[in-house]
């Protein structure tokens, strides 16, 4: 799975990347994952929705999902709050696979 962490720049979206590796890790599943600040992806569409399979954007900046959603061809979804709170890595993955249907 190839995941882009939309986010306001901030250090809460690092510490979920971290745990959302280590629960791929532990379930042999391969990942790329990376974060960005949404202004980023915005104004770099091709060079990442060639690279990614989806965009999830964290809580703190879910009011620009649906612009995301009108400049990208890859599924796009909210995080919801307590799993991004609490780095529920696991729901984290659930969400991404069930927006690309994989």
């Amino acid at each position: 799975m190839r995941i882009l962490l939309a986010c306001g720049a901030g250090l809460s979206t690092s510490i979920l990347m971290k745990k959302i590796e280590k629960y791929c890790e532990s379930q042999g599943e391969e990942l790329k994952i990376n974060a960005v600040p949404v202004g980023d992806i915005v104004g770099n569409v091709e060079g990442y929705q060639n690279d990614y399979d989806c965009v999830l954007i964290g809580p703190q900046v879910s009011y620009r999902l649906d612009e995301l959603k009108k400049v990208l061809s890859i599924p796009a979804a909210s995080i919801p709050s307590l799993d991004y709170a609490v780095g529920n890595a696991d729901k984290v993955m659930e969400l991404a696979h069930k927006i690309t249907g994989k």
